[in-house]
């Protein structure tokens, strides 16, 4: 499929979008609390996960960087039920020696996605499946446990972290949010997965937890499973789509069309 090509204009609007619409409170759902320190927001979400956000840094200049870091990490650490908390970088902040801060109070980067951002439409499209493959939207217990232990598998997680997405899911299930589970099945087994995450009172919807087993891969179940949930998006109102993506679902979004406005690394800290 050709896309009209995207110009820096278009670029410059989609991120502008992104910055007002989709930082803070539209990256914590299901959170259990936040605490504002300064310009940063401070989540804690169930199974003792700590999660920085925050809109910019407000013109912190590099001293300030460094108070701001430390104060985080001292609240994180005196609650005992933390055991791990990720920081959330885009390369288009202004952020004076963040990366350094962060390494100097325990925290290590992880490998950088892109920010991808689109039109909805571009992704809804017939997108044929191979024989025997099948999908649907899972709300079941058994469904969901199955379905991580699948990605789980594809990112080469443990069963514990399997065990521990499933419950998170499951708890986000209940709030009956607007959260979308959506599998691709094979002799009834699941062989790829992803979440759909409209996110309220903006014009965009979040694909999520792209996984697809390896055996599988470069099949178009991705990209069929990526049409499901683009077509649903559009259901619920929704014009635009994002993702923050590997560099393996990365080409496949800028294949229909969508644009890489800047990259996200998330840097983690366990105790």
């Amino acid at each position: 499929m050709s896309a009209d090509p995207v110009t820096d204009d278009d670029r410059g609007r989609l991120l502008a979008a992104y910055d007002e619409q989709l930082r803070t409170d539209a990256e914590t759902p299901g959170a259990l609390s936040v605490v504002v320190l300064g310009p940063l927001r401070l989540v804690t979400f169930a199974g003792g996960r700590g999660f920085v956000t925050y809109r910019d840094l407000g013109g912190a200049d590099a001293d300030e960087i460094v108070r701001l870091v430390g104060a985080a990490v001292a609240r994180f650490e005196a609650d005992p039920a933390i055991t791990r908390v990720e920081w959330k970088t885009r390369s288009h902040d202004h952020a004076p020696g963040l990366h350094q801060v962060l390494l100097d109070h325990g925290f290590s980067p992880e490998e950088p996605e892109s920010i991808m951002i689109g039109e909805a439409e571009r992704l809804a499209v017939d997108v044929p499946l191979p024989d025997g493959v099948s999908l649907r939207r899972i709300e079941e217990e058994a469904d969901v446990r199955a379905m991580c232990a699948m990605s789980a598998r594809a990112f080469g997680d443990s069963e514990d972290e399997a065990a521990e997405m499933s419950d998170a899911l499951l708890r986000r299930l209940a709030l009956d949010d607007g959260m979308e589970l959506w599998v691709a099945e094979a002799d009834g087994r699941v062989v790829s997965a992803g979440r759909l995450e409209p996110v309220a009172g903006t014009d965009f919807a979040g694909i999520w937890g792209g996984s697809t087993l390896e055996e599988w891969r470069g099949r178009g179940i991705y990209r069929a499973l990526t049409a499901a949930r683009a077509s649903s998006a559009l259901r619920a109102g929704k014009a635009l789509i994002h993702s923050d993506s590997t560099e393996y679902s990365r080409p496949i979004l800028e294949r229909y069309g969508f644009s890489k406005v800047s990259t996200t690394t998330p840097y983690e800290w366990r105790r």
